[in-house]
């Protein structure tokens, strides 16, 4: 392995053309969430997104419904939907840790790994870890082996995360850090999802992005096999870095324009679901009442009642009034009723 940065020239004319689309596409993308009359009606429904289908990639499948269920019931009925859901929680640990210091250090890196792997220990004490193809079980990488060789590499990574004092483009830098903390692979397990956090905590530290709707993880799960080709590459040869940082900036190219498609939906199901409160039930709408009902997928009564300061029994006549027009379904599991936000779940294809 080499320590950052790295002998040779990032700044190709492809590499440049390529991170001049993407960084329009990610102003394009932060306009249209802009457009939104509260962005906190979107963060959940892709941070839930961006959670499901990178802990995919490690081969921790759920699905929306059990992801729901264990969010609003707390509910021990569904593991993997929790491993997901810490998941989720990391990427917001993350953006509060950036904001809150101004810099990414190893320590932060450590605490998302324990959001994500709460039982996994920290940083890897014994020999033998190596990066292989889960399929082919072909070993792709072999990482740096003691802690003290884990460590060093990890402070040069912190040093080249938190330098800003040449000009390359956050988002050239954001793919290089992402390949060299993927190869340092610093804990036992649970590599690949800190990585994808760490993705936008530096978007955050270099302000590219204010909230974390940037979901690349569906690029990498579409382009697994090439993804792993392109690390191990990057691993034997400096040369092939270049490849790889192409790769980061499709990625995020292609991400900005589903996320911007995904948010375009949101707001036409926001605005249709305004249209049919007002024309039905005239007496309840408000701008609030709509964006409490977009805010999460799943709600309940405690839930609606505190979101719009109305007593418990005013929540649960709004609630059943909007069943009725069929914004919401009802399901009751044990003791607990909770409402299924339809439009939601038929914008997220489950």
């Amino acid at each position: 392995m080499y320590k950052l940065p790295i002998d040779i020239d990032i700044e190709t004319k492809e590499i440049l053309k390529s991170a001049i689309i993407a960084n329009a596409n990610l102003a394009q993308l932060r306009a249209t969430l802009n457009r939104l009359p509260n962005p906190r009606i979107i963060l959940n429904a892709i941070t839930l997104i961006e959670a499901k289908e990178s802990s995919e990639i490690e081969n921790i499948i759920t699905t929306f419904d059990d992801l729901y269920k264990e969010l609003t019931l707390k509910d021990t009925m569904y593991p993997s939907a929790k491993e997901v859901l810490n998941y989720r929680k990391s990427i917001i640990e993350g953006r509060r840790l950036v904001e809150s210091s101004g810099f990414i250090s190893t320590n932060m890196i450590a605490q998302i790994h324990h959001i994500i792997e709460p039982e996994r220990g920290s940083i890897r004490k014994t020999l033998g870890t190596v990066i292989m193809n889960s399929k082919t079980k072909e070993i792709i990488h072999t990482p740096p082996q003691t802690e003290k060789e884990v460590r060093d590499f990890l402070a040069n990574l912190e040093e080249y995360i938190n330098n800003h004092e040449d000009d390359i483009d956050p988002l050239i830098r954001m793919a290089v850090i992402h390949m060299q903390f993927e190869m340092i692979h610093p804990f036992y397990d649970g590599n690949g999802r800190v990585g994808r956090v760490l993705n936008l905590m530096y978007l955050f530290l270099t302000k590219k992005l204010e909230v974390p709707i940037l979901y690349l993880s569906r690029y990498i799960i579409n382009n697994k096999e090439v993804y792993y080709d392109l690390l191990k590459e990057a691993g034997e040869s400096t040369e092939a870095v270049t490849k790889f940082i192409l790769f980061m900036l499709d990625a995020v190219n292609v991400t900005s324009v589903e996320t911007m498609q995904f948010v375009e939906e949101v707001l036409k199901s926001f605005e249709v679901t305004t249209d049919l409160i007002k024309k039905e039930l005239p007496k309840i709408y408000s701008r609030e009442l709509v964006e409490a009902i977009y805010y999460e997928f799943y709600t309940k009564n405690e839930y609606f009642a505190k979101e719009l300061s109305v007593s418990r029994n005013t929540a649960t006549t709004y609630l059943k009034s909007l069943e009725k027009i069929g914004i919401l379904k009802s399901e009751k599991i044990g003791i607990e009723v909770i409402y299924k936000n339809l439009r939601l779940f038929e914008l997220t294809g489950k």
